[in-house]
């Protein structure tokens, strides 16, 4: 079977901490899309010269920042694994996860195995 050079793996999984490369924001992967899945006016409104390619995984988050809490779409090229060990404060992550003692983030409707 040959590999595709197009079929990407997402470096990052769902109930993962991350951080955004350029912007002072974390959050919490709660979806992957493989390749760009959003409106076009929402890919045209990010200034061109930070503009994501379209062909990676993109990652919906629960994410904060300073200020507030919010849900957020990131490429994969502009996300970073957050390491701080920090829980994050969004309403929604104790809503659809469960923080593990190792600070791993599980979906509560998980089966275990």
């Amino acid at each position: 079977m040959k590999h595709n050079e197009k079929s990407r793996t997402a470096k990052f999984q769902i109930g993962q901490v991350v951080k955004h490369r350029l912007f002072p924001f974390r959050g919490v992967v709660f979806d992957i899309d493989p390749v760009f899945s959003n409106t076009e006016e929402w890919w045209e409104a990010i200034p061109a010269d930070v503009r994501p390619r379209k062909d990676q995984p993109f990652y919906h988050l629960f994410a904060e920042n300073a200020e507030t809490e919010y849900i957020a779409y990131v490429s994969e090229q502009n996300l970073l694994p957050d390491t701080s060990g920090d829980p994050v404060r969004h309403p929604q992550v104790a809503e659809e996860f469960e923080r593990g003692k190792d600070g791993e983030y599980r979906r509560r409707n998980a089966r275990m195995n």
